[in-house]
């Protein structure tokens, strides 16, 4: 049933008068009278008489009256709450992955930032693979994902978000640390690597094979998962790794690791955003992405 007959009925019956009505509603009186007519002819019974000095309803006009009144409170509660939601305080859900990289160090803590901003909203972060992360956007499973590689699929589209440098990490002792070496060395020593999917991973194969080089080619003989693992196995000693420095910043500056350049690869990595493809971003989603923006470097 259109609100807007209904308004203009129940205008009708309060001011009993038409003009008095149209001139309430800012509409034209005729505009009222259609209004009113087409109701009555949707109920099939005459709503007012309009036979004396002033519009008064019929015992059909009384009942509508009643209902059209409840009618019109609860539209105009929806539309107090639907208005006051898309300007008010961010309340409910927001569900991010992220991969390990960045899901280990850069957007936990923006994530903590935002949520403390908007106490009301439930923040929810998942941690996994690149792949993985993708794939449950596409799926719909989670609305934003923030990504150290952005491989082709149909199903996603991705969009910058910061740069990330990818360094040779190695023992604090190692012949390597503070080095230059050449990517030769690399085969006298046990390299560690993130498991298939991993974004540093990813990005490092398409790095060797600009200079010519097949991952294999240097006798990975160690894969150990994500990022914690391998951060813990060049702890120990076990080898050397390429990973995000944003992932092992606070073991630098521990002297707990270092760092090591290879001559000829500058291995550094877009991370990314990603959303799914066709899907209309939450008020959430936009404001985490425009305060993390405000807070990471350009």
């Amino acid at each position: 049933m259109d609100t807007r007959q209904l308004a203009a009925f129940c205008e009708v019956v309060e001011r009993k008068s038409f003009s008095q009505a149209a001139e309430r509603l800012g509409v034209t009186q005729p505009a009222v009278s259609l209004q009113v007519r087409a109701l009555e002819k949707r109920l099939g019974a005459k709503l007012l008489d309009r036979s004396g000095r002033r519009v008064e309803p019929t015992e059909a006009g009384h009942r509508l009256y009643r209902a059209a009144q409840r009618m019109l409170a609860i539209e105009g509660q929806l539309l107090e709450e639907v208005t006051g939601a898309e300007q008010g305080e961010l309340r409910g859900e927001f569900a991010l992955g992220a991969s390990t990289g960045p899901g280990g160090t850069v957007v936990p803590v923006l994530l903590c930032e935002f949520a403390r901003e908007h106490p009301d909203l439930s923040v929810a972060l998942s941690v996994s693979d690149t792949n993985h992360v993708i794939e449950q956007v596409a799926d719909r499973e989670l609305e934003l994902g923030v990504v150290g590689a952005a491989p082709r699929h149909r199903g996603v589209v991705f969009e910058p978000f910061f740069r990330d440098e990818v360094i040779l990490v190695c023992p604090a002792a190692h012949r390597f640390a503070g080095r230059t070496v050449m990517l030769d060395d690399l085969r006298e020593e046990t390299l560690i690597l993130m498991q298939e999917g991993a974004g540093v991973r990813q990005v490092i194969e398409e790095e060797l094979r600009r200079a010519g080089v097949r991952l294999r080619d240097l006798g990975v003989r160690l894969e150990l998962g994500l990022q914690e693992s391998v951060k813990s196995a060049v702890a120990a000693g076990f080898g050397i790794t390429f990973i995000s420095r944003t992932g092992v910043e606070a073991e630098l500056a521990a002297g707990t690791l270092a760092s090591a350049r290879v001559k000829g690869l500058e291995p550094s990595r877009e991370i990314s955003l990603v959303r799914a493809a066709g899907r209309s971003p939450t008020r959430a989603a936009e404001a985490f992405v425009e305060f993390s923006r405000s807070r990471l470097p350009a």
